[in-house]
């Protein structure tokens, strides 16, 4: 949620938030901030605070890099009981490989505090993405916006991570979710949107013409990620 430095968020502001989780018939969302992939995790963090109000019905996903000051952050909220999951801010255009090298301190506190981490499939080498969760088996993962591009690898990756689940927001070849589902289960499935990147209602239009069961999609759209995050 929120502006950028390049351009105005179509939500500009909470109310105009619900109405769009209104209009789709989403009743709970995970949000973050757009400043943590444009500008700073910390930074981004800090904004999405006027996202929240006392309700539950906004969930804050806190972004983190491996940094002394966004690693201190995301501890300072966890401390205080606020950190459901993270999300891994984009280091790979700064020149930063996802290598244990350089994240061991964040994925094995991660991993020691149980807090699943979201990574952004199509900005990350694949290979890196395996070879480095690998190091961390018990580590909960959420591989958001894999693209049809990554079909070939979907599986691989699923076969050699247990623990990482496949966000649907743009896996859009024809009946692969409901053969990913007969593969791996449906509890490997998430529902998200990528919203603002994408449309919110569009994959959701889709897994309902799929033929994933009630229980399957109640699993899909809600239930997985509420199990995840521990919800």
């Amino acid at each position: 949620m929120g502006d950028t430095h390049v351009g105005p968020s179509p939500c500009r502001n909470r109310d105009q938030l619900l109405e769009e989780l209104d209009f789709y018939g989403v009743g709970r969302a995970v949000i973050y901030h757009a400043q943590t992939e444009e500008i700073s995790p910390v930074d981004g963090n800090r904004m999405l605070e006027d996202w929240l109000h006392d309700d539950t019905r906004l969930i804050p996903q806190w972004s983190v890099m491996p940094t002394k000051d966004s690693l201190g952050q995301i501890q300072e909220l966890h401390a205080a009981g606020r950190v459901r999951s993270v999300r891994l801010s984009n280091t790979t255009g700064a020149g930063l490989p996802f290598r244990p090298w350089a994240f061991d301190m964040l994925l094995s506190w991660l991993s020691e505090t149980e807090i699943p981490l979201w990574l952004p499939l199509p900005d990350m080498d694949s290979h890196e993405v395996v070879a480095t969760l690998q190091e961390y088996p018990s580590l909960i993962t959420v591989l958001v916006g894999a693209h049809y591009t990554h079909a070939l690898a979907v599986r691989p990756i699923l076969q050699a991570l247990p623990n990482a689940h496949l966000e649907l927001s743009r896996y859009e070849p024809i009946g692969e979710v409901e053969a990913l589902r007969d593969e791996f289960g449906a509890e490997r499935l998430v529902y998200g949107s990528w919203y603002t990147r994408y449309a919110m209602g569009a994959i959701l239009f889709y897994l309902h013409h799929t033929d994933l069961n009630d229980e399957e999609l109640r699993s899909v759209c809600s239930g997985n990620v509420e199990r995840i995050m521990k919800l």
